[in-house]
């Protein structure tokens, strides 16, 4: 008789992150209440000279793959002023096994302002992403929140045949659910987004989604912003949801900051996004 004997399991190098910022008024300014980081997951806060606290979260790993995990938790303390977002575009690159995971927990106070503004995330062919956001509101607090998406660089010859991508979203106001939503493109990508029901073809792709008491007045502007682009903006109880699709990475954020800068009373995104 012979016996064969199992091969081990391949043990797979794997990025890990946590961070966690806390932002609370003083002096008229957002100023650190607690930071927290850990693994591979950095914060840093660069100089505003304004009330506004800018937060740029940092993954010093250089993308993600399969089995990844990020954790990050931002909170905007009663009557603060937080803008958070991304030191790049983040890399999802191809996954040899499991799925790369970030999991984005929100919190805003009275008389907070919040801006989740994350450069866009790239996904390369065979990628594997579950992205989970929470949000936690106020009564009174602001938040604005973008999502964008290329699947590729067109620039770069690169394209998505396979892979996964499942986004999910929950925003609450004083517990109550205000927002949900679920993304989920599994499988043949460049099939699903070739249909009309889906991307029609485009390779880029963003949600922006403000919260807040200016819902309504923002609509006429943002629409205004968004001019020929391929996507519409809606207004109902307090919300404010714009849908992007483009050809590639250039065209979205063409479009995309000016629907931004709208939103945000005319500032534009933060400086990174420029570097």
């Amino acid at each position: 008789m012979t016996i064969q004997a199992q091969m081990p399991h391949p043990s797979y190098q794997r990025s890990r992150g946590r961070g966690r910022l806390v932002a609370k008024a003083s002096g008229g300014r957002s100023r650190i209440a607690d930071l927290f980081q850990e693994g591979a997951a950095k914060i840093r806060l660069p100089q505003t000279f304004s009330p506004e606290m800018e937060a740029v979260l940092i993954n010093t790993s250089g993308g993600m793959t399969g089995g990844d995990r990020f954790d990050w938790s931002l909170e905007a303390g009663e009557g603060t002023f937080l803008t958070a977002t991304t030191q790049a575009c983040e890399k999802i690159y191809k996954a040899a096994h499991d799925t790369a995971a970030i999991d984005l927990h929100l919190k805003a106070g009275p008389g907070a302002r919040l801006h989740w503004l994350p450069q866009e995330s790239i996904l390369f062919d065979r990628a594997s992403l579950t992205r989970r956001l929470e949000v936690d509101l106020a009564t009174d607090a602001e938040f604005i929140g973008v999502e964008a998406v290329l699947l590729g660089r067109k620039a770069m010859g690169e394209s998505v045949t396979t892979g996964l991508l499942r986004d999910r979203w929950r925003v609450r106001r004083e517990g109550r659910l205000i927002h949900a939503e679920e993304l989920r493109l599994d499988g043949e990508i460049a099939t699903l987004g070739a249909t009309m029901p889906v991307l029609g073809g485009a390779l880029a792709f963003a949600t922006v989604l403000y919260a807040g008491d200016r819902s309504e007045a923002l609509l006429g502007p943002v629409r205004a912003a968004l001019g020929d682009a391929h996507g519409g903006a809606s207004e109902w109880d307090g919300k404010l949801l714009v849908r992007l699709v483009a050809a590639d990475g250039f065209g979205l954020r063409k479009k995309l900051i000016p629907v931004i800068s709208a939103l945000r009373g005319g500032a534009s995104v933060p400086k990174v996004w420029n570097l």
